[in-house]
């Protein structure tokens, strides 16, 4: 198994990223994981209680251990607000991320401000094959934030993945990776 040798914390200009903690789920939950408006690209079922949430942090907590998985809060600096959260699957070297807001952060920059710091941050681990993500083709912001990051348009898949907050029909996806 390749594992990752990230900090459990960073800091970038205006935020502080930090391994997510089961103590975090309420934050979680009523910033972004209940909000249908922020989970609707997402790759997951918007939470409905706080137990949807405890039990994605029990999943969080293991699969950063085994090196499966790395998720990040992303707070705020200046007053320690969570306001989303950034999470790296590692599948042997071939790494997959992608990063959620809620939607009262939208449009300051934050997930520009945390790929930026994230990119050089994953190309300096060991036995690194590939990093990239792919996001719904109707999810214009994050093809922004991701070419404005230094990732590159790879392909666009047709069909590709059924999103679960949009009535599970399959949605044409772009790949995008770091090059």
């Amino acid at each position: 198994m390749v594992l990752l040798n990230l900090p459990e914390q960073i800091s970038t200009e205006r935020l502080q990223l930090q391994r997510l903690r089961y103590e975090d789920a309420e934050e979680i939950f009523y910033t972004y994981a209940s909000k249908p408006e922020a989970t609707h690209f997402m790759s997951w079922p918007t939470h409905l209680n706080i137990g949807d949430t405890r039990s994605f942090l029990r999943y969080a907590q293991a699969a950063w251990d085994s090196g499966m998985s790395y998720s990040f809060s992303i707070r705020l600096k200046e007053d320690n607000r969570l306001i989303g959260s950034f999470g790296i699957i590692n599948e042997e070297g071939k790494l997959q991320f992608g990063y959620i807001l809620s939607p009262t952060q939208w449009n300051n920059g934050y997930a520009t401000e945390v790929c930026r710091k994230m990119m050089p941050l994953l190309r300096l681990q060991q036995d690194i094959v590939r990093i990239g993500t792919y996001v719904d083709l109707e999810n214009v912001a994050s093809c922004k934030v991701l070419l404005k990051s230094g990732l590159v348009e790879e392909a666009r898949l047709k069909n590709w993945m059924r999103f679960p907050n949009q009535d599970n029909k399959s949605k044409d996806c772009v790949v995008f990776i770091l090059p």
